[in-house]
Formats: structure tokens, C-alpha cells, sequence
């Protein structure tokens, strides 16, 4: 199917009055796009505030947190990597980290960078992730994921960013840097993406910065700081859309910027290659949806080719990109609010208009429902009502003391003026408990992977204390380590 005439400059008139409904439908407080076409940034602009409290404006060179677009980001250095001989994307990881096990040993010799880029590894779903809520640091989490339960290798799919971390580690030791300091050599340098960077320091350093903000009361505030250093190869990236634009335009051009070969092609093409089916179809008239090495591999309606990836934090940022390579056209969004589907709407409109002329579904609906549904709140007794007449908890000698995890680390029940609370991780984080109903107490906070409003039960069992929010796999039981009377 052809592209209609003038498709893609058609296609960005659009874009002001795309972003400015969104924007106001929404109520979200910042935005900033950019489209790469024929080699050139062709568009590049900044949308609403970057912090509510100053009202300072978004603009092209204002850097925002990508969140999990950081993953394309890290499979391009990896690429450059590969293209050079350093490493291959087949490379075992335990080859270049001795210490990183799997609780498969077989599955440890095996599992490449590749394998990790391509989440096939068995991983749980978003595995180490609430170990980073905790505070645990990136080598903490890495050592951790020997005692996590593997689905079979290379056969299930399964999103993880301490996968792609361990991955991206193993190739920033083949090289002998800091994965940071080698993104910075070999990718944000040559592409001239002066604002980019895989450390939170920096972001945070940046003067026209885009603060996070998330929903409170029916209006966005900046309430939280997210620090994704620990899985910055996944997560950690940070920059403008000016910036992003520069490295779409190599992706687009086949590793080269401004005539000079940045990454091999040859070496980028199996990022950009179906690697696992992600998503399956519901029925047969339905297209699956694959993932390469860090990007998220579709074909439109058209049957055109499109590479993309999003990135949320609940903690207040939103990000996606599209590049449609058959139409030489890429576009980025990003936003400084909690995941409500805004730069997917936009980026799909925008694709819409490029192949068609016309926007040929109801993307927005389609997308605020889909991230409604991120926003439940977590745990079996969220939402619900205190029993009226629970039954009594039993003296605090009962619960407290020191209780032992392998996978969480310890944690610590202990008791102040009848008050109980329950510390984890190596902050020594501490959460009130709320009794119940007898041995069965409760526990609210705010992170990036427990989102508001939500409730986690803390159960107390013959010695034994289970976290209904740290018991995904069957891993959330502690056992005491100290004798109490009861």
C-alpha cells in the first residue's frame, strides 16, 4: 500500500494540535516531541511545564527520564560493541561475569547476552525489580537472581530489566568500562547527544530538567524521586528529544550519523530482527508481536515493518518511540507523569496519519484503558473494609524479633508503644503494621512498583511471616531466627 502524498509533512501539521489535545484531555503537565525524516530532526518541540511548582516550560532540550526506552538505547551500545569484536551477541554472560549464576546451571553456561536482550531467559517477569524498590544495589540484585525459579529457556517470554542489566553488564566488562562510561564513548559522544546520560547524577545535575510528576486528588505534583541507577542499562537513561532524535536518525540510517559509521549494520540488524514471538494473536486474523534485542518489532495494517519501545515509571515519567523505516520517518515522545497512555496515543495517531492520511482507530480509548488497568490497587484486602469484630492479635512477643529470607535479605519485627513495624532492606526501610484480624496485619507504602492505594497483607504462621507483596513465585516467606515466648 502506498504512502499517500505529502504523507509524512501532513503528518506533522498535525502534531500541534495532536499534543495540545492530548495534553489538555489528559491534564498531564509536560511533553516534548520530535520526528526524524530523510536524515534530518524535521520536528522538535516542547509541550506544557516541566515542574508545576516553577511553571518552567518544556522545550526540545529538556531532559527527561526515558524509563524503559533506555532498552534500544542499550542494545544500540551493545551493537557497537558487537560490530567492533569485543563481544557477540552470543557471548555467555558467565564468560565475562564469573559470579552471575542462574538456578539452573546449564541455563547458566548457556544464557548470551542475546538471551537476556530478548527476555528469553526464564526469568520471572520483572524479576529483581521490587529488590531494587528496597535499595538493593545492581550487584545485590544480579547475585539474587541464582535463587529465582526458571520457566524453560529460550521457549517462554518474560520482560525483565535486571536480564537486560546482567547482559549489559557482561559486555561493559568485556570492554573494561563502566556501562555508563562506555555508553557515554561509544554512543552519546559520537551521535553528539550532549544531554544524554546512564547516570542519575547527571540527570539530576541538568538544569532544564523534567521533574516527575503523578496524580494526587485529580491533579499531577512532583511527590517522588526515581533513581533507577541499579538497572540503568534498562531503565537509566536520561535526555532530551533533540538528543533522541539524533540517535533515531542512526538507527534509521543504518548505524551511520552525519556520514560517519557509528554502529555496524550488520551488527544492529539482529536487534532488529524477530527474536521471540511477545505477543501472541488472540486469534488467527490477529499479527503476533516479536521482540528483537531491545526493540519491539510490529507490522503495521499497511505491512510495514515498525521498530518501538515504551518506558513508564509510576513514579512519574512516560516515554515511547516509533520508527517506520519503509516510510524513513521515526518519532519520540516523551512525558514527565505517571503512564497514561499519552506518547503512545500520539505516536500512533501520528504513524496513522503517515500511512494512511487519516487516523484509523480510536487510539486514545484504546490506550487510557489499557493503562487504567496499571493503576489497580495491589493486594487481596485492598480496597476492602476492616472486619468489625476481628479477632485479637496475640501479645507483640508474638512477632517481633528477626526473620531471615534468602532472596529479600532479613527483616525485623520489633514493637514501640504497642505499635508494631516491619523494617527490609539494606536502608532498614521501616513500614507500620496495621492489625487485622488475629495473626494477619497490614502494610501500605508508595514505590515504583507498588502503586498507590494498595494494601499488602503481613502474615504470621507458626513462626514463619509472610509478605503477600514480596510473595510473587512463592518467595515472600521469612523465618524467625529468634526463640520468643508466645
Amino acid at each position: 500500500m502506498p504512502l499517500p502524498d505529502n504523507a509524512v509533512a501532513d503528518a506533522i501539521a498535525r502534531l500541534d494540535g495532536i499534543a495540545s489535545d492530548l495534553m489538555s484531555s489528559a491534564g498531564i503537565p509536560g511533553l516534548a516531541v520530535a520526528v526524524v525524516h530523510g536524515g534530518k530532526t524535521v520536528y522538535a518541540r516542547g509541550f506544557g511545564v516541566r515542574d508545576t511548582r516553577s511553571g518552567e516550560p518544556v522545550g526540545a532540550a529538556t531532559v527527561f527520564q526515558l524509563a524503559s526506552l533506555s532498552k534500544p538505547i542499550a542494545a544500540s551500545v551493545v551493537a557497537q560493541q558487537v560490530g567492533t569484536g569485543a563481544i557477540t551477541w552470543d557471548t555467555p554472560v558467565v564468560e565475562k561475569l564469573p559470579w552471575f549464576a542462574l538456578s539452573d546451571p546449564a541455563v547458566t553456561r548457556m544464557v548470551t547476552v542475546g538471551d537476556f536482550f530478548a527476555h528469553r531467559s526464564g526469568l520471572p517477569d520483572h524479576a529483581g525489580d521490587v529488590l531494587e524498590d528496597l535499595g538493593y544495589d545492581r550487584r545485590a540484585v544480579l547475585e539474587r537472581m541464582r535463587l529465582l525459579p526458571l520457566a524453560p529457556f529460550r521457549t517462554s517470554y518474560a520482560y525483565t530489566n535486571f536480564g537486560v542489566t546482567a547482559a549489559a553488564e557482561a559486555v561493559a566488562a568485556a570492554a573494561g568500562r563502566d556501562w555508563a562510561d562506555l555508553s557515554e564513548q561509544v554512543l552519546y559522544r559520537p551521535l553528539g547527544m550532549s544531554t544524554a546520560s546512564s547516570r542519575f547524577a547527571d540527570f539530576q545535575a541538568r538544569p532544564d530538567r523534567a521533574v516527575g510528576h503523578v496524580k494526587v486528588d485529580g491533579t499531577y505534583q512532583p511527590r517522588y524521586t526515581r533513581d533507577p541507577d541499579a538497572q540503568s542499562p534498562a531503565g537509566g537513561v536520561s535526555a532530551s528529544v533533540q538528543d533522541m532524535a539524533s540517535w533515531l536518525s542512526m538507527i534509521l540510517a543504518d548505524g551511520s550519523h552525519n556520514g560517519a559509521a557509528v554502529v555496524d549494520p550488520k551488527a544492529v540488524l539482529p536487534a532488529l530482527t524477530p527474536q521471540m514471538v511477545s505477543s501472541p494473536p488472540d486469534e488467527p486474523a490477529e499479527r503476533s508481536g516479536f521482540y528483537g534485542y531491545g526493540f519491539n518489532i510490529s507490522t503495521s495494517p499497511a505491512g510495514r515493518v515498525r521498530f518501538g519501545h515504551s518506558g513508564a515509571f509510576e513514579l512519574g515519567a512516560a516515554t515511547t518511540m516509533l520508527i517506520i523505516p519503509a516510510a524513513d520517518v521515526a518519532i519520540v515522545a516523551l512525558t514527565n507523569a505517571a503512564p497514561v497512555g499519552v506518547p503512545e496515543t500520539l505516536t500512533a495517531e501520528f504513524a496513522d496519519l503517515v500511512e494512511f492520511g487519516e487516523v484509523r482507530q480510536d487510539w486514545r480509548t484504546l490506550y487510557a484503558d489499557l493503562f487504567a488497568g496499571m493503576d489497580t490497587p495491589f493486594g487481596e484486602l485492598a480496597g476492602k473494609t476492616p472486619p468489625d469484630n476481628p479477632a485479637p492479635a496475640g501479645p507483640p512477643s508474638r512477632y517481633t524479633g528477626t526473620y531471615a529470607n534468602d532472596y529479600w535479605g532479613p527483616a525485623v519485627v520489633a514493637e514501640k508503644d504497642g505499635a508494631l513495624t516491619l523494617a527490609l532492606g539494606p536502608r532498614g526501610d521501616t513500614y507500620p503494621l496495621t492489625h487485622w484480624d488475629a495473626d494477619t496485619f497490614t502494610m501500605s507504602f508508595v514505590s515504583e512498583n507498588f502503586p498507590p492505594r494498595g494494601v499488602s497483607t503481613v502474615s504470621f504462621r507458626g513462626g514463619d511471616m509472610t509478605v503477600e507483596f514480596l510473595d510473587d513465585d512463592r518467595m515472600g516467606t521469612f523465618v524467625r531466627q529468634e526463640s520468643r515466648p508466645r
